[in-house]
């Protein structure tokens, strides 16, 4: 997209900058929940959300379409530790050792959150909306995590978006089943408001991106 204020991609690794509002925008402006339950649907897959600091939001988001029904299972709201342990399975030693905010909880969640409906891929939400730093993560880290059953992803030819952090260490964990598993950071500046619809935004264009066969990635245009 040219023009644009800030770099979706950060040159290092799996990163998105920039001010929330303007990261919200774009994202808003590349994606289509509409679509997303139409492209989910025509193809046969479910989606379950896991969310921290959006608190049902993202949820709300895809619900809002007509039909939603037809692809989303169901979410769960994990704003604390014992939440995200307890329902949606994710390592309570890694909770302990890298806090809530982190790349392998946000895969966990997404998986979790799959697990506990049967869906085929689940989509998480875990950050630091503020006003203040939270287990050592500055206000405006988010973390998006995706997680889809191996047997979607042979079936569609689905793979991770290009700028998303695989995640190879649990990919098989859960329910046994083999996964693929990711995530993405969001490195915001804004309000608590902002934050918590740019991470909302955000995760329906990870979701949308990995809804196509050939992802194009976030921020690159179709």
């Amino acid at each position: 997209m040219s023009g644009r204020q800030h770099n979706w991609l950060d040159e290092h690794g799996a990163e998105v900058h920039g001010g929330a509002q303007a990261v919200a925008a774009e994202a808003e402006e590349t994606s289509d929940p509409v679509e997303i339950i139409q492209r989910g649907a025509h193809r046969g897959l479910t989606v379950a959300t896991a969310e921290s600091l959006t608190a049902g939001s993202l949820a709300a988001r895809l619900a809002d379409v007509p039909g939603a029904s037809a692809v989303l299972l169901g979410g769960v709201v994990a704003y604390c530790n014992e939440v995200k342990h307890h329902l949606l399975d994710v390592d309570a030693e890694l909770l302990e050792t890298q806090g809530a905010v982190d790349p392998p909880v946000a895969a966990a969640m997404a998986r979790g959150a799959a697990v506990a409906t049967d869906a085929d891929i689940g989509i998480s939400t875990t950050g630091v909306a503020g006003p203040e730093p939270h287990q050592g993560k500055d206000v405006g880290t988010v973390y998006l995590g995706l997680a889809c059953r191996d047997e979607a992803v042979q079936r569609l030819g689905l793979r991770l978006p290009g700028d998303c952090e695989e995640d190879l260490q649990r990919a098989s964990e859960g329910d046994g089943a083999p996964w693929l598993a990711g995530s993405l950071l969001l490195d915001l500046d804004g309000d608590r408001a902002g934050i918590r619809e740019a991470s909302v935004e955000g995760a329906l264009k990870l979701l949308d991106d990995f809804l196509h066969t050939e992802p194009s990635g976030i921020g690159e245009p179709r």
